[in-house]
Protein backbone atom coordinates (compact mmCIF):
# COMPACT_ATOMS: atom_id res chain seq x y z
CA UNK A 1 0.00 0.00 0.00
CA UNK A 2 2.57 2.32 0.96
CA UNK A 3 4.81 1.23 -2.31
CA UNK A 4 1.95 2.04 -4.02
CA UNK A 5 1.72 5.62 -2.86
CA UNK A 6 5.00 6.26 -2.86
CA UNK A 7 5.12 5.26 -6.64
CA UNK A 8 2.09 7.41 -7.61
CA UNK A 9 3.17 10.59 -5.69
CA UNK A 10 6.62 10.18 -7.56
CA UNK A 11 4.58 9.99 -10.88
CA UNK A 12 2.95 13.06 -9.76
CA UNK A 13 6.40 14.70 -8.95
CA UNK A 14 7.44 14.45 -12.23
CA UNK A 15 4.12 15.69 -14.00
CA UNK A 16 4.54 18.42 -11.87
CA UNK A 17 8.12 18.67 -13.31
CA UNK A 18 6.73 18.75 -17.05
CA UNK A 19 4.99 21.68 -16.43
CA UNK A 20 7.74 23.52 -14.99
CA UNK A 21 6.95 23.32 -11.24
CA UNK A 22 9.24 21.82 -8.92
CA UNK A 23 7.52 20.24 -5.73
CA UNK A 24 11.25 20.35 -3.92
CA UNK A 25 10.39 24.13 -3.50
CA UNK A 26 7.17 24.01 -1.84
CA UNK A 27 8.52 21.44 0.45
CA UNK A 28 11.48 24.13 0.71
CA UNK A 29 9.42 26.29 2.78
CA UNK A 30 9.84 24.82 5.97
CA UNK A 31 13.06 25.72 6.25
CA UNK A 32 12.08 29.64 5.94
CA UNK A 33 12.34 30.50 9.93
CA UNK A 34 15.66 29.66 9.71
CA UNK A 35 16.19 31.90 6.70
CA UNK A 36 14.50 34.90 9.31
CA UNK A 37 16.56 33.55 11.96
CA UNK A 38 20.10 33.46 10.34
CA UNK A 39 19.25 36.93 8.60
CA UNK A 40 18.22 38.50 11.66
CA UNK A 41 21.88 37.45 13.32
CA UNK A 42 23.78 38.50 10.23
CA UNK A 43 21.97 42.01 10.86
CA UNK A 44 22.57 42.03 14.13
CA UNK A 45 26.35 41.37 13.65
CA UNK A 46 26.16 44.27 11.33
CA UNK A 47 26.58 43.02 8.55
CA UNK A 48 24.71 44.98 4.89
CA UNK A 49 22.44 43.35 2.67
CA UNK A 50 22.79 44.38 -0.62
CA UNK A 51 20.10 42.49 -2.37
CA UNK A 52 18.03 40.03 -0.79
CA UNK A 53 18.21 36.63 -2.71
CA UNK A 54 16.59 33.88 -0.50
CA UNK A 55 16.88 30.16 -1.10
CA UNK A 56 15.53 27.66 1.01
CA UNK A 57 16.60 24.41 -1.03
CA UNK A 58 20.12 24.12 -0.21
CA UNK A 59 19.80 23.90 4.03
CA UNK A 60 19.02 20.18 3.70
CA UNK A 61 21.09 19.66 0.68
CA UNK A 62 24.36 17.01 0.71
CA UNK A 63 27.67 18.12 -0.41
CA UNK A 64 27.16 16.77 -3.64
CA UNK A 65 25.92 13.64 -5.93
CA UNK A 66 28.44 11.09 -6.17
CA UNK A 67 25.89 8.50 -7.72
CA UNK A 68 23.51 7.62 -10.38
CA UNK A 69 23.07 7.08 -14.27
CA UNK A 70 25.21 10.03 -15.32
CA UNK A 71 27.65 10.21 -12.66
CA UNK A 72 28.54 6.52 -12.92
CA UNK A 73 28.43 6.29 -16.52
CA UNK A 74 30.36 9.80 -17.65
CA UNK A 75 33.18 9.14 -15.31
CA UNK A 76 33.75 5.50 -15.88
CA UNK A 77 33.44 5.46 -20.20
CA UNK A 78 35.72 8.69 -19.62
CA UNK A 79 38.31 6.04 -17.74
CA UNK A 80 37.63 3.36 -20.48
CA UNK A 81 38.31 5.83 -22.98
CA UNK A 82 41.35 6.58 -21.73
CA UNK A 83 42.52 3.44 -20.68
CA UNK A 84 41.99 2.25 -24.55
CA UNK A 85 43.83 5.53 -25.72
CA UNK A 86 42.22 4.92 -28.96
CA UNK A 87 43.36 7.33 -32.33
CA UNK A 88 39.86 9.34 -32.68
CA UNK A 89 37.13 9.32 -30.32
CA UNK A 90 33.88 10.61 -31.07
CA UNK A 91 30.56 11.46 -29.00
CA UNK A 92 26.94 10.63 -30.05
CA UNK A 93 24.62 13.13 -28.07
CA UNK A 94 26.00 12.81 -24.59
CA UNK A 95 25.96 15.30 -21.66
CA UNK A 96 28.24 17.87 -22.41
CA UNK A 97 28.90 18.81 -19.25
CA UNK A 98 29.72 15.61 -18.30
CA UNK A 99 30.87 12.97 -20.09
CA UNK A 100 32.01 15.03 -22.88
CA UNK A 101 34.12 17.56 -20.35
CA UNK A 102 35.73 14.71 -18.68
CA UNK A 103 36.81 13.51 -22.00
CA UNK A 104 37.97 16.69 -23.40
CA UNK A 105 40.04 17.42 -19.97
CA UNK A 106 42.62 15.65 -21.14
CA UNK A 107 42.18 14.90 -25.43
CA UNK A 108 40.38 15.67 -28.11
CA UNK A 109 36.51 14.16 -28.45
CA UNK A 110 34.40 15.14 -31.76
CA UNK A 111 30.95 15.85 -30.45
CA UNK A 112 27.93 14.70 -32.78
CA UNK A 113 23.97 16.04 -31.42
CA UNK A 114 21.03 16.96 -33.63
CA UNK A 115 20.67 20.08 -31.58
CA UNK A 116 23.16 23.00 -31.82
CA UNK A 117 25.98 23.66 -29.11
CA UNK A 118 27.31 27.58 -28.92
CA UNK A 119 31.34 27.22 -30.16
CA UNK A 120 33.38 26.77 -27.25
CA UNK A 121 36.83 27.89 -26.75
CA UNK A 122 38.03 24.42 -24.83
CA UNK A 123 39.91 23.58 -28.12
CA UNK A 124 39.39 19.72 -27.58
CA UNK A 125 35.95 19.67 -28.38
CA UNK A 126 34.65 19.92 -31.63
CA UNK A 127 31.11 19.70 -33.33
CA UNK A 128 28.99 18.79 -36.04
CA UNK A 129 25.57 19.22 -35.71
CA UNK A 130 23.84 16.01 -37.29
CA UNK A 131 21.42 13.41 -36.54
CA UNK A 132 21.86 9.79 -35.99
CA UNK A 133 18.94 8.66 -36.93
CA UNK A 134 20.30 9.10 -41.07
CA UNK A 135 23.15 7.89 -42.07
CA UNK A 136 26.17 10.05 -41.69
CA UNK A 137 29.34 10.23 -43.60
CA UNK A 138 31.78 11.01 -40.55
CA UNK A 139 34.25 8.78 -41.56
CA UNK A 140 35.36 5.36 -39.50
CA UNK A 141 36.56 5.70 -36.15
CA UNK A 142 38.20 3.46 -33.41
CA UNK A 143 36.03 4.80 -30.59
CA UNK A 144 32.55 5.45 -30.45
CA UNK A 145 30.24 6.52 -27.61
CA UNK A 146 26.60 7.26 -27.12
CA UNK A 147 25.70 7.75 -23.53
CA UNK A 148 22.17 7.93 -22.37
CA UNK A 149 20.59 9.10 -25.98
CA UNK A 150 19.76 6.16 -27.78
CA UNK A 151 16.34 6.09 -25.66
CA UNK A 152 15.28 9.55 -27.08
CA UNK A 153 15.68 9.12 -30.70
CA UNK A 154 12.13 9.33 -32.19
CA UNK A 155 10.50 10.62 -29.89
CA UNK A 156 10.16 14.30 -30.92
CA UNK A 157 11.30 15.75 -27.72
CA UNK A 158 14.78 17.58 -28.83
CA UNK A 159 12.81 18.57 -32.32
CA UNK A 160 13.58 15.07 -34.08
CA UNK A 161 11.51 13.61 -36.46
CA UNK A 162 9.05 11.32 -34.86
CA UNK A 163 10.08 7.60 -35.65
CA UNK A 164 8.68 4.78 -33.79
CA UNK A 165 12.18 2.55 -34.99
CA UNK A 166 14.09 5.97 -34.53
CA UNK A 167 16.34 3.71 -32.02
CA UNK A 168 16.89 0.57 -34.19
CA UNK A 169 18.73 3.16 -36.97
CA UNK A 170 20.25 4.77 -34.49
CA UNK A 171 22.20 2.05 -33.35
CA UNK A 172 22.71 0.54 -37.01
CA UNK A 173 24.31 3.87 -37.84
CA UNK A 174 26.07 3.74 -34.60
CA UNK A 175 27.84 0.55 -35.80
CA UNK A 176 27.94 1.26 -39.21
CA UNK A 177 30.72 4.34 -37.96
CA UNK A 178 33.33 2.12 -35.91
CA UNK A 179 36.28 0.45 -37.62
CA UNK A 180 37.72 -2.89 -37.16
CA UNK A 181 38.08 -3.90 -33.88
CA UNK A 182 36.71 -0.40 -32.23
CA UNK A 183 35.16 -0.06 -29.28
CA UNK A 184 32.12 0.69 -28.91
CA UNK A 185 30.36 2.69 -25.23
CA UNK A 186 26.54 2.52 -25.48
CA UNK A 187 24.20 3.53 -21.78
CA UNK A 188 20.11 3.35 -21.82
CA UNK A 189 18.22 3.13 -19.39
CA UNK A 190 17.08 -0.28 -17.82
CA UNK A 191 14.40 -2.40 -16.55
CA UNK A 192 12.63 -5.32 -16.21
CA UNK A 193 10.56 -4.90 -19.76
CA UNK A 194 10.72 -2.57 -22.77
CA UNK A 195 8.79 0.54 -21.94
CA UNK A 196 7.80 4.00 -24.19
CA UNK A 197 7.07 7.05 -21.53
CA UNK A 198 6.03 9.56 -24.53
CA UNK A 199 7.58 12.12 -25.46
CA UNK A 200 10.46 11.48 -22.37
CA UNK A 201 12.36 8.27 -23.47
CA UNK A 202 12.52 4.38 -23.97
CA UNK A 203 13.37 1.73 -21.14
CA UNK A 204 14.97 -1.05 -22.55
CA UNK A 205 14.90 -4.82 -21.12
CA UNK A 206 19.13 -5.30 -20.50
CA UNK A 207 19.22 -8.18 -23.84
CA UNK A 208 17.52 -6.03 -25.80
CA UNK A 209 20.55 -4.31 -27.21
CA UNK A 210 22.76 -7.39 -27.73
CA UNK A 211 19.78 -8.66 -29.47
CA UNK A 212 19.75 -5.79 -31.83
CA UNK A 213 20.58 -7.14 -35.85
CA UNK A 214 23.55 -4.77 -36.21
CA UNK A 215 25.16 -5.25 -32.59
CA UNK A 216 24.44 -9.28 -33.08
CA UNK A 217 26.14 -8.94 -36.60
CA UNK A 218 29.54 -7.33 -35.94
CA UNK A 219 29.76 -6.63 -32.41
CA UNK A 220 31.07 -8.65 -29.81
CA UNK A 221 30.73 -7.27 -25.93
CA UNK A 222 33.29 -6.61 -23.98
CA UNK A 223 32.07 -5.91 -20.70
CA UNK A 224 29.04 -5.32 -19.30
CA UNK A 225 28.32 -2.32 -16.08
CA UNK A 226 25.28 -1.12 -14.86
CA UNK A 227 23.77 1.38 -12.23
CA UNK A 228 20.53 -0.28 -10.15
CA UNK A 229 17.60 1.37 -9.19
CA UNK A 230 19.59 3.09 -5.81
CA UNK A 231 22.03 4.65 -8.00
CA UNK A 232 24.63 2.37 -7.14
CA UNK A 233 27.23 1.16 -9.89
CA UNK A 234 27.87 -2.56 -10.23
CA UNK A 235 31.12 -3.02 -12.24
CA UNK A 236 31.89 -6.28 -14.82
CA UNK A 237 28.64 -7.60 -14.36
CA UNK A 238 26.56 -10.32 -16.11
CA UNK A 239 23.41 -8.99 -18.36
CA UNK A 240 21.90 -11.83 -15.87
CA UNK A 241 23.20 -10.54 -12.78
CA UNK A 242 20.52 -7.35 -13.52
CA UNK A 243 18.03 -7.74 -10.20
CA UNK A 244 14.69 -9.09 -11.59
CA UNK A 245 12.67 -5.88 -9.93
CA UNK A 246 14.99 -3.02 -11.23
CA UNK A 247 12.54 -0.82 -12.74
CA UNK A 248 14.73 2.29 -14.05
CA UNK A 249 18.69 1.75 -13.82
CA UNK A 250 21.00 2.12 -16.86
CA UNK A 251 22.93 -0.87 -18.44
CA UNK A 252 26.84 0.52 -19.66
CA UNK A 253 27.65 -1.51 -22.27
CA UNK A 254 31.38 -1.95 -24.25
CA UNK A 255 31.30 -3.64 -27.62
CA UNK A 256 34.31 -4.00 -29.64
CA UNK A 257 33.41 -4.42 -33.81
CA UNK A 258 34.49 -7.82 -35.21
CA UNK A 259 36.38 -8.38 -38.43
Amino acid sequence: MIASINKHLRQMAISLLGFGFDPRKLLSLKHYSRFRRDRAEWLRQGGEITKGYRILTDYSDSAGTAGGHYFHQDLLVAQLINEHCPVRHVDIASRVDGFVAHVASYREIEVVDLRPLPESVHVNIKFLQADLMDQQDLGLTDSLSCLHAIEHFGLGRYSDPVDVDGHIKGIANLVDLVSSKGRLYISVPIGRQNKVYFNAHRVFHPSTILNHDSIKKYMQLVRFDFVDDRGDLHLKASVDEVMPDIEFGCGIYTFEKVN
